[in-house]
């Protein structure tokens, strides 16, 4: 196969950057895949997992030779390492990322990037309670949606191959403003995510509840397993509409209470029947 992404240096490779890696390499998309990590038994076990053909520490040096670089940080880390990579990237050289915040990264690269810009902001919606490279998987990708930024003042051929990566490793790429993202993500993956912690801290706080714990409350908090570091920079990076978000929902809590501090038995059907219609329609069913 030709090697359409030449030599992609993946920055972070966990679950994400270990899966991508993963695909690459099976799909024979990358005449060399380098790993950038913080910590050397993390690198050296995506290299055991064949996530990658090489790693390093080193992320300034990492960019010798690349020709796409994709960021697989946690968010609040990216705009620090984009301004390392600024520096260092040949011309030619595409940028993305993986976070699951856009707005603020994307608003970084206006300020400190030149046009056309060559980063082109995405966000494959993928991934999994686990994390690590021992957790990868070529097929992380294979039927996901994959939000990459429209084009504006970016290279085009920029745009086309961060569009083309996450095409080729089996997304369905849908186009979204970063701002817009933000907003209905939060809704979709980062106030479920902080309501299903609640959730788990709520049943911990009625004591030894573990023989009484059935599949519903799995289900509902299997997610909070997810990495701490990860969610606490997706709160700290999409404030705004997580905490707008949550205050709609604190009043949606409130006035369930009182329809069930008043025994309204048809308010209780209609809750749930509109509950159900709307799962459904979040959905597309």
């Amino acid at each position: 196969m030709n090697p359409r992404f030449g030599t992609v240096t993946i920055v972070g490779v966990g679950l994400l950057g270990g899966s991508l890696g993963l695909a690459l390499k099976d799909r024979g998309l990358a005449k060399l895949v380098r790993g950038v990590g913080r910590r050397q038994e993390v690198l050296e076990t995506a290299r055991a997992m064949r996530a990658i053909d090489e790693g390093t520490l080193d992320l300034a040096g990492a960019m010798k030779g690349a020709d796409l670089v994709v960021l697989c940080t946690p968010a609040a880390l990216v705009p620090q390492q984009l301004d390392v990579v600024r520096t260092r990237i040949a011309p030619h050289v595409v940028v993305t990322d993986v976070a699951s915040t856009k707005a603020e990264i994307c608003a970084h690269i206006r300020t400190n990037w030149s046009e056309p810009y060559r980063f082109v902001g995405s966000h494959p919606m993928a991934g999994s309670e686990k994390y690590g490279p021992e957790h990868s998987t070529p097929h992380l990708y294979d039927g996901c949606v994959t939000i990459v930024e429209p084009k504006d003042n970016h290279a085009d051929d920029a745009h086309e191959l961060v569009c083309a990566l996450w095409r080729s490793v089996g997304s369905r790429v849908v186009e979204i403003p970063p701002q817009l993202h933000d907003d209905v993500v939060a809704r979709t993956s980062h106030i479920p995510h902080i309501i299903a912690a609640l959730v788990a801290e709520l049943a911990a706080g009625g004591g030894d509840v573990k023989d009484l714990v059935g599949k519903g409350f799995r289900d509902v908090t299997r997610i909070a397993e997810g990495r701490a570091e990860i969610w606490r920079d997706i709160c700290l990076t999409n404030r705004d509409a997580i905490v707008a978000g949550l205050r709609e929902f604190g009043e949606d809590v409130e006035a369930i209470c009182g329809i069930i501090e008043q025994g309204n038995a048809d308010e209780l059907d209609a809750f749930f029947q509109s509950a159900q219609a709307a799962r459904r329609k979040a959905l597309g069913e």
